[in-house]
């Protein structure tokens, strides 16, 4: 049974005291109430309370007639009056003293609604209350939800987007902008043989190139067809303008085909920099359940890579309008005219990178066509700007150009060859043994073929990429001389990039057999094609500076330069690298046009099988490292490379 709270009565020794006052406060009709557990803000505190919870049954409540009425017929009317914000109960507090005129006490309560967006409405609405001998009871109005409401409103939302902004480039140009589109339709009434149809449609979709990915599957095309409308125009894809072109005679005069043009926010090829820029998407279903205060259907979310990492920074603050609407006829609803309350929408911060259009294109062209996951990064030697990030297969997926952690082979002989010349242990120059296999503590390492090289120069064994004279060499560096000289490259540093990196992880303090394999970037040496990249473009510069993805906004402070290396070390280094390309496993790379190109190349066992490897090739050109990757590529010299030499092209046209 609904609760009333009892009027308080006044004390003699208040009237003794404060005659003159209580009259003229009597003859203005009015007194403040008192605080007590028995007052009227007793009763307005269990309201609020349990306006919050959904649970009146506590507080007492009639009708400005004086009618009684029960707290779930208030319940209902409040959820009622508060329409499109019923889900999210407002915050409510008690301000300021409660007046007491006769039987009616009056409250002040501040209500604040948090809307979509983020956006807040505060404002203060009078409660009334009215004493029934010893108790007191709520007044209920709908003006207590809100002054402008009468019986059968309600409160509605209307949001307007904010201007979503954009991912820029180097340039400071969008890399995702308006860019024509073709829909391709058909005329469900005007196909009569729509198997047929569907053939060509798939034959023309597949000719395609670069491909589609992924592909378009029509096997549902005749049924859909079949099902739809007569009058219906049924969607097939929607295709680039550049890819509907390369079809255009195929298709165009095929029975119901229609061909309307769009413009649609897109990078300028499908697979530009995907994985590390991410999707905008309208919001999906887990969008809205996971953030219903954030998120509207219609609304574009970021998902994945810097559109989803910066989505708040993107998509800026919607707009958000209440109006109130009542009941029109058969059932719907209309506005009111009233507006009680709107926030203007704040449009997006663009996100500027230091990408590069040209070299991000030269990236991604070199991986087109690869079956098995791969990465190719650039970064600029002379100030550490990522230049392009890029992933294959296809246009989506992991961000393996910066994220992955795998063995990085025999690249590492870039590392392991810097720390063996800081040490004195080598120059390029001195005789190093290469036989076929080499033992170390019970285990056999050998070259790839198993070939030998005899005792030839130290550049000539970093040249063909020998592991056993650099297994032989290995505990010339110490138990942590490959982490020290690693750590010199950047490797292992915490990088302030504004997207997820990994910097490797290098072996350290192993016994005899993980310092042999170590040294030949097997063991439990693992890196990123960006970590292996920055390493390669300290080795080009001749110190260590942070690769830098992100100009604005700017995410954090750089991890520290590295030392200068030693110039002795650093140009035998460089030497041995030129070597690699001009008499090594690298000479496919010798006839790329433009500056001089220097490189490692490397195969990386990532089981206890030794034909499971994945393939590497870092290097540089000019002023752009890069490092290239291919997951369970096998032999270098037939896949990283080939990748190498179409990027290096690709950046010389």
């Amino acid at each position: 049974m609904p609760l009333s709270y009892p009027v308080r009565p006044r004390r003699n020794s208040r009237r003794r005291l404060l005659p003159a006052l209580l009259a003229a406060l009597l003859a203005a009709g009015a007194v403040t109430g008192c605080s007590g557990e028995d007052g009227p803000e007793r009763a307005v505190d269990a309201f609020l309370s349990g306006w919050r919870s959904g649970d009146l049954q506590p507080v007492g409540f009639i009708e400005p007639t004086g009618a009684r009425l029960s707290a779930t017929e208030v319940t209902k009317r409040i959820k009622a009056l508060s329409g499109d914000l019923a889900a999210t109960p407002p915050d409510l507090e008690r301000t300021g003293d409660i007046t007491v005129a006769g039987d009616i006490a009056t409250a002040r309560v501040r209500l604040t609604w948090a809307l979509p967006g983020g956006a807040r409405w505060a404002y203060e609405n009078p409660v009334r209350l009215k004493g029934d001998g010893d108790q007191w009871q709520v007044i209920w109005e709908p003006g207590v939800v809100h002054e402008k409401l009468t019986d059968g409103d309600h409160l509605a939302l209307r949001r307007e987007p904010a201007g979503r902004a954009a991912v820029l480039d180097a340039a400071g140009e969008p890399i995702v902008a308006p860019r024509p589109v073709v829909r391709v339709q058909v005329a469900a009434g005007e196909v009569t043989d729509a198997p047929g149809l569907a053939r060509k449609l798939d034959a023309a979709l597949k000719a395609i190139r670069p491909a589609l990915d992924p592909p378009v599957d029509l096997s549902d095309l005749p049924k859909r067809l079949k099902d739809a409308d007569r009058d219906a125009l049924v969607e097939v894809v929607t295709l680039r303008d550049e890819a509907y072109r390369q079809i255009k005679p195929r298709i165009y005069d095929l029975p119901g085909t229609r061909f309307p043009t769009d413009t649609l926010m897109l990078a300028p090829t499908r697979e530009f920099a995907r994985a590390l820029l991410g999707s905008v998407d309208p919001a999906q279903a887990d969008d809205l359940q996971a953030h219903p205060d954030r998120y509207a259907r219609g609304d574009l979310v970021g998902h994945g890579g810097l559109q989803g990492r910066y989505d708040e920074r993107l998509r800026g603050t919607p707009g958000v309008t209440v109006i109130t609407e009542r009941p029109a006829a058969e059932g719907a609803t209309e506005p009111t005219g009233t507006e009680v309350f709107r926030s203007e929408p704040k449009p997006g911060q663009p996100v500027k990178t230091t990408l590069d259009v040209a070299t991000q294109n030269a990236a991604d062209t070199a991986l087109r066509g690869q079956k098995r996951r791969s990465a190719l990064v650039a970064v600029r030697i002379s100030d550490g700007t990522v230049l392009a990030a890029a992933n294959g297969p296809g246009a989506a997926g992991e961000n393996l150009a910066f994220t992955a952690q795998v063995p990085p082979g025999s690249t590492f002989k870039m590392v392991s060859a810097l720390g063996l010349l800081d040490r004195g242990a080598v120059t390029p120059q001195t005789t190093v043994d290469c036989p076929k296999t080499a033992e170390v503590d019970g285990r056999i390492f050998k070259n790839s073929d198993n070939f030998a090289l005899g005792k030839v120069p130290f550049a000539t064994d970093f040249a063909k990429s020998c592991n056993t004279a650099f297994t032989s060499l290995a505990p010339q560096l110490g138990a942590d001389g490959l982490a020290q000289a690693g750590r010199t490259l950047g490797l292992e540093a915490d990088w302030n990039l504004g997207a997820d990196v990994f910097t490797g992880k290098i072996s350290a303090n192993g016994g005899p057999t993980e310092q042999a394999a170590a040294a030949i970037g097997q063991g439990t040496t693992v890196v990123s094609p960006l970590a292996m990249a920055g390493a390669t473009a300290a080795v080009a510069r001749g110190s260590f500076q942070q690769p830098q993805l992100l100009v604005d906004p700017v995410p954090g402070k750089l991890a520290p330069a590295g030392p200068a290396l030693k110039p002795e070390s650093v140009a035998a280094l460089k030497t041995m690298m030129r070597g690699v390309v001009t008499g090594g496993t690298a000479a496919a790379l010798a006839d790329v046009p433009g500056e001089p190109v220097h490189g490692k190349t490397g195969t990386a066992e990532y089981d206890n099988n030794p034909a499971h490897t994945h393939a590497w090739f870092v290097g540089w050109q000019g002023d752009v490292a890069f490092a290239v990757f291919v997951e369970q590529g096998g032999s270098s010299t037939t896949s990283a490379v080939p990748i190498a030499e179409r990027f290096l092209r690709g950046l010389a046209r």
